[in-house]
This record gives structure tokens, sequence and C-alpha cells, in this order.
């Protein structure tokens, strides 16, 4: 017998009492399965709802792909639905039931052939998706909240969402979070500039026209990580953020970039990053990086291939001729840097779906360079680990065929003891390593740093410690203030194997 959703409506709840995010999600961070796809109160257009979400109906951690389709299986649980339509009211809400989670970067090689060079080493699958019945959401434009659940629910909502009705949200190691280990990554700059000098060289023989290449840092750590993500929500107010509990581990992620979103009418958005300068210190200083950076024709280039690769990703599921570029080479400013921003818009053809869309375009072109799978290829010859979560997405894919999903930069995750954070470029031929690395640091300047400072009890700073937390010292010379001494990373880095 085929699987059949439970008929779905909305109540709403007092925004006065349920407006507070993560006083309401603590008491479930640590359940099994709960996700929080959290606006971070950021000051940014797309920064509108939160969404808390636990006990889902369903979940998938392995991809079996059914006639050609990787996302099959899920699709036909989105399907499924016999959804009771909302009241008037709620029916903009983005999400009225259905799935959400994490594709990672590696699930790509379901989708095409790479091959298998780098470390894998983090225990985390490359997909974890659920299928969510009860949702809370947070609507903080219009000051009000609406809870997803079924018509026939033996709980309310007010009940299923108090914090003593979590069953095991203790977590096993609750306290202050704290590193125990100074920040190390997979590459000095010295490895770094190796790896730049081999893309040139693939550049120049035809391979590909960008490439995208990330470094890799880690420590160990005790304590709850729930600390760290909201010490790194409040710094950074990324508009996709999100904290996800799934199988070996939890993902905090502080994304500023949307990956793909659809309408219920079958419109299609794509909004990559490519070109970032870290914030001023002051006004002038702030509107002269921007100004900087809308101006540079290095930047403008890269983030004009990548609005190729997607138009063409696009239009491979989308209605002939409905793929346009209404924005280009837009300075958005978010809370850490500013960056470069496109817009790429479709319709989706008849007989495709989201999800479909995902399989054609993932993963996210702004995060491998193009052509996309030829860059994969050399990202993994030359990354010494595998990416894990790093460059996937995270979002949702409602019922009623809305669905939003970020890439997953500025995202960490933490299994059993050990936290890993990812930072990474585009790299073209006139790109230049020092520059290139150094934006790498930049781009974590307001992540490492703010978990280093959490300790009690820290052991001295390492040199990469010191490196990004000077960033935001005392400006001394002519760096910006949220810019990394490249030299004083060399010391405390060491080579992956």
């Amino acid at each position: 017998m085929a699987f059949k959703h439970p008929q779905l409506t909305a109540s709403p709840l007092a925004y006065e009492k349920w407006q507070d995010t993560c006083a309401i999600f603590a008491p479930f961070a640590h359940e099994p399965w709960a996700m929080l796809l959290d606006s971070a109160g950021a000051e940014h257009p797309n920064s509108r709802y939160d969404i808390l979400l636990r006990q889902p109906e369903k979940t998938c951690t392995e991809i079996s792909t059914i006639d050609g389709e990787p996302f099959a299986e899920i699709n036909q649980w989105l399907n499924a639905a016999t959804v009771t339509e909302l009241p008037e009211e709620y029916a903009d809400l983005p999400f009225q039931g259905g799935l959400a989670g994490l594709f990672g970067y590696d699930l790509g090689r379901t989708l095409e052939h790479i091959p298998e060079i780098a470390t894998a080493d983090i225990a985390l699958p490359d997909i974890a998706v659920g299928l969510y019945f009860h949702a809370l959401i947070i609507d903080h434009q219009r000051q009000r909240v609406v809870a997803i659940h079924p018509k026939n629910a033996t709980i309310t909502p007010e009940a299923f969402w108090a914090a003593n009705n979590s069953a095991g949200a203790k977590y096993p190691n609750q306290g202050k979070f704290t590193l125990r280990t100074p920040w190390q990554s997979n590459m000095d700059a010295a490895e770094y500039t190796q790896r730049i000098n081999a893309i040139h060289e693939f550049l120049r023989a035809g391979d590909c026209y960008q490439i995208n290449l990330a470094q890799r840092f880690h420590a160990e750590f005790s304590g709850d990580p729930w600390g760290a993500y909201l010490a790194l929500r409040e710094t950074n107010q990324a508009p996709f953020s999100a904290w996800l509990n799934i199988p070996g581990g939890v993902v905090l992620s502080l994304s500023p970039e949307r990956f793909l979103q659809t309408y219920p009418d079958g419109s299609v958005e794509t909004r990559p990053i490519k070109g970032t300068r870290p914030r001023g210190k002051d006004a002038a200083d702030d509107a002269s990086s921007a100004e900087i950076l809308k101006n540079s024709a290095k930047d403008r280039a890269e983030n004009l291939m990548i609005v190729d690769l997607l138009r063409n990703d696009l239009s491979r599921v989308c209605t002939p001729g409905s793929v346009s570029v209404p924005e280009l080479f837009k300075i958005e400013s978010f809370h850490a840097v500013h960056h470069l921003v496109s817009t790429v818009q479709g319709k989706l053809a008849p007989a495709q779906t989201p999800l479909s869309l995902l399989a054609a375009a993932f993963p996210g072109g702004s995060i491998t360079g193009a052509p996309k799978i030829r860059a994969m290829e050399i990202i993994e010859s030359l990354e010494p680990h595998r990416r894990s979560v790093y460059c996937g997405s995270i979002g949702y894919f409602s019922v009623h065929g809305h669905s939003d999903t970020s890439i997953t930069i500025r995202t960490l995750c933490c299994v059993d003891d050990h936290i890993y954070c990812w930072a990474g470029g585009g790299i073209v031929i006139d790109s230049k390593a020092e520059a290139e690395y150094q934006e790498t640091l930049d781009k974590v300047a307001k992540i490492l740093p703010v978990l280093s400072s959490l300790n009690v009890n820290t052991p001295e700073f390492g040199a990469l410690d010191t490196a990004v937390a000077g960033a935001n010292a005392k400006d001394t010379s002519a760096e910006k203030p949220n810019s990394v001494t490249i030299n004083a990373v060399k010391q405390n880095t060491r080579q992956a194997s």
C-alpha cells in the first residue's frame, strides 16, 4: 500500500510568546533529526522566516536511483500528499509540510562519475533528509507564528513545541563549548599556492575556465555545539543559517548564499555569489571596499562564468526561452563581508519538479567552477580531503511546490569531538595566489576566532588563531580590519595525509 500523508492544517500561535526562535528550539536541538532553518535576525531581504522542525515521519540517509532519477524515492514521499488546503491567510507560508535536510557535496558522486582520490574522514551521510508533518514557522516580517501539524493530531501545537515535551533533548556532554586544540588547516600558504599554480596549468590547457579551491580547518572541542552555533549566529547574522542534528553529528551553517528557490507556479530563481571583500573598519572604508568589489574586472568575470553555468543548468529542466538574468553583479552587504551577487530565473517545464531541478544543478556551480564536472574532477585531485557537508545544500521542499535551498558555505560540522570548517574561492587565469589565500582567511575571520574566544581556560592561540583573531584587532597597516596575515598561518598548519 502506497504511503499517504495525513491531512495537514495550520494553527496560529501568539507572536509575543513564540517569537524567540533559539529559546523555543534549544530544548529540542539535540533530538535526532531536529532542524532549524534560521534567518538569524539578519537585516537582509531573505531574512524573514525561521522554520523549526522535529520528529519527522520518514528519513533518508542513502540515495537509490530509480529509473535514472536520484531523488525519485523522496519525491514519491512528497507527491503522496493529501494536504488540506490551508486557510487563505496562511497560503503564503513557505513551508507547509514536506522534506527538509542536507544534501552534501559528495552526493554529486551519485549524479556524476567523479574519481575517488581525496580522503573521506568525516562520518556524516551525503544526504540526510526528513519528511516533516510538524513545523513552526516564525514570520518576523508580519510578526506571526504558525504551526503546521496533522489535522487529526492528538497533541496541540502548543504542547508539541513546549520545552518540557522534548524527549532525550539533553546533550551527553553538556557545558560551555570550548576548543581543546588550536585551529589547524590541511594546507598552508605554500601548499595552497602550489595548487593554484596547478590550476593555472589546467586553465591554460583549456580544461576549465574557473576552478574553486578550498582549504579545511579543524580543531578538537568539548562541550555543547549549540553554544558554538549561538555565538556564530550572533556574529555572522547570515540569512541562510541552519542547525541540523543528523546521524553522525551536527551541522552548523552560516550561509549567505541561496542556491535554488522554486514557487508553486513553477518559477525558479538562483542567486550565485562570486566575489568577496571584507567589511571596512568605518563607513568610509566599508563603502570603499564595496566599490572596489563592484568594479573588480576579475570578480565580475568569475561571476559571469558561474551565471552562464547556472543558465545552462536551469535550461536542462526549464521551459525553453524562460531562463533570464534580471540582475548581474549586484553588491550585497552581509554582517561579515560584501559579496557580488547575480540572479538567474526560469520556469520549470511541466514534467519537471523542484527535486529534478536540484539534480540538474547540483552541486552549485558557484562552488565548483566551470565546466562543472571537469572542475569537480580537478578539485578531487587537489584538495586533500573530501568536502562532506561543505558546498552542498541545506533546505526544504514543501508539499505545495515551494522550495528553498542554500549553498553550504560558511558551514561547520561537529563529529565526535572534532569540529570542521572550510573556506575557498574561485580561481581564474589572472588569480594571484596570495590574494586568493587571503580571501579564504577573510571568509572565516568571523568564525574561527569567535569559537576560540569562547574558551575559558584556553591554551595560547596557535599561529592560525592569532592570525585570524588579529584580523579584528587594531589596524596597524594598510590591511583591512577583517583581513588575516598569511605568514602567521604557516606555523600552525599541518600537512594532511
